[in-house]
């Protein structure tokens, strides 16, 4: 089996070779990169299974190279913080981001994370949307098919990655029904919800409604029921 390869981009040496250790003691191929022009020139040249980024980089930071490789890549992206405010969190699960960690970091939460994302991607890619329920939808111009992983939207490919995929399949196939943030975290993310969690709901269901042209207030597709969820009539 060929070992997966993780990316970590982060202009601090101490804490990619720290990374670095742990990681190749998991089997995994390191790549690492001290800049987002380097990390953006090592994925024209090598495939990458994950990517750790660093968030306060000099010239183009983390936010903005995780929204340069969310353009062509759809691999799992953890970014590394020192920030622990909601914003900061938000923003970069709005730009595509899978997960992130608050520095200083335990070096075996990294890799667990990292273990988990993976997991996760695989699932989805090879089964994202489970086997119950209708086949497909295709309704006001969305159409969504999770045997062929494809979404369109009026005839235009969607590109959405695999947790936004899952996202809108689930409102899809429960059409008509209210879906709380509950239920949509604890499906797709397959963990117990706490409260802090339905930021991480809200910022994926923005991406998707971005990427959908979709106006919060007047949605025609994703619409909020407030303190209650999220509906596709």
């Amino acid at each position: 089996m060929v070992a997966e390869t993780i990316l970590i981009v982060d202009d601090e040496q101490e804490i990619t070779d720290l990374l670095e250790i742990y990681l190749k003691n998991e089997n995994y191929v390191v790549g690492k990169c001290y800049s987002p022009l380097d990390a953006l020139a090592f994925l024209e040249k090598e495939p990458v299974s994950l990517a750790i980024l660093d968030v306060m980089m000099p010239g183009i930071d983390g936010f903005t190279l995780c929204q340069k490789i969310r353009q062509k890549y759809l691999f799992p992206i953890i970014m590394l913080t020192a920030k622990s405010d909601d914003i900061a969190k938000i923003q970069g699960l709005s730009l595509g981001a899978d997960d992130y960690i608050v520095k200083p970091f335990n070096p075996l939460e990294v890799v667990a994370r990292v273990k988990t994302q993976l997991r996760r991607y695989k699932q989805y890619n090879v089964n994202p949307a489970g086997t119950d329920g209708p086949a497909e939808y295709d309704n006001k111009g969305l159409y969504i098919c999770p045997a062929s992983h494809k979404c369109t939207l009026n005839g235009e490919v969607l590109s959405l990655t695999p947790f936004e995929f899952h996202i809108l399949w689930h409102l899809c196939k429960n059409r008509g029904r209210v879906v709380s943030a509950e239920e949509l975290f604890e499906t797709i993310w397959g963990e117990e919800f706490l409260e802090s969690n339905n930021n991480t709901v809200m910022a994926h269901i923005a991406r998707i409604r971005e990427k959908m042209d979709e106006t919060p207030r007047k949605p025609k597709y994703i619409k909020t029921v407030w303190g209650v969820g999220y509906t596709i009539e």
